[in-house]
């Protein structure tokens, strides 16, 4: 498992984490294929996998997240038509240049202030061009997260985006079915730790230590997934962005094109 794994950011490599990590790149395949010739910001690019993904098409490459980040990506993934930044999200509104594409994907649910978030993207994207957005969808979550703030279901992320977005439209992120019963076994692993703390005692602890229990928690409910046999491998295949039942799907996906 990637060293920097701190349970806010999803590593690039890591076979514990192989079932989130290509969730995570479905959002980037289909922003990939929106990309080529055109200008990206990636606001929120971690580790800079996905920054490296899109610049495989794009013109042009802006990956931006906090510095520590930033760190990784930047020695790992620099290239030619990649840049990245540290740069606060809740102030995207000093970043000068426009965009042809701006994604954020598994951003704005960590962020205190959703709706500005979201203008701040909105401002980056040039006439015509295109914002593409992803968080977890509440209703399929199998588990609390201490870095999430806020989790919607697709009417309540559609009511907050509507009013900034006009015209935006909302799919999801499916899973196949092999990849939807990894998540019942991981809900029911979960299930079983937690039944750890029947009086919820967790939740009276400082932050700080909820956060630096979360990623040894998660790591062991995925390595007894594995020693049960219940974590598949999984490919592009495992995964689809479509308009349709999205109550089921794991992630909810906006879709925004500037006026």
């Amino acid at each position: 498992m990637s060293e920097t794994f701190s349970g806010e950011r999803l590593p690039g490599e890591g076979a514990e984490f192989a079932v989130d990590l290509e969730r995570h790149l479905a959002a980037y395949r289909f922003a990939e294929a929106r990309a080529a010739g055109r200008s990206v910001l990636d606001a929120g690019c971690g580790e800079g996998y996905g920054v490296a993904r899109l610049a495989r098409v794009a013109a042009r490459v802006v990956g931006v997240d906090r510095p520590e980040a930033i760190r990784i990506a930047a020695a790992r993934h620099a290239g030619p038509r990649v840049e990245f930044r540290p740069q606060a999200l809740d102030r995207l509104d000093e970043i000068e240049e426009r965009f042809d594409l701006v994604v954020a994907f598994q951003v704005i649910e960590h962020l205190v202030d959703p709706a500005g978030f979201l203008r701040g993207l909105a401002g980056r994207v040039v006439p015509g061009g295109e914002l593409v957005v992803t968080t977890p969808n509440r209703l399929m979550s199998v588990s609390e997260n201490p870095y999430h703030l806020r989790e919607w279901t697709a009417a309540e992320l559609h009511a907050l985006a509507a009013p900034i977005l006009p015209g935006v439209a909302l799919l999801g992120v499916h899973g196949s079915p092999r990849v939807l019963a990894y998540e019942r076994a991981r809900g029911a692993q979960v299930g079983r730790v937690l039944r750890l703390d029947p009086l919820g005692l967790r939740r009276l602890l400082p932050g700080f230590v909820v956060r630096g229990a979360f990623p040894r928690l998660a790591r062991l409910v995925r390595r007894r997934l594995r020693a049960a046999g219940a974590a598949p491998p999984v490919g592009p295949e495992d995964f689809t962005v479509r308009g349709d039942a999205l109550d089921a799907a794991l992630d909810l996906l906006l879709l925004a094109r500037a006026g």
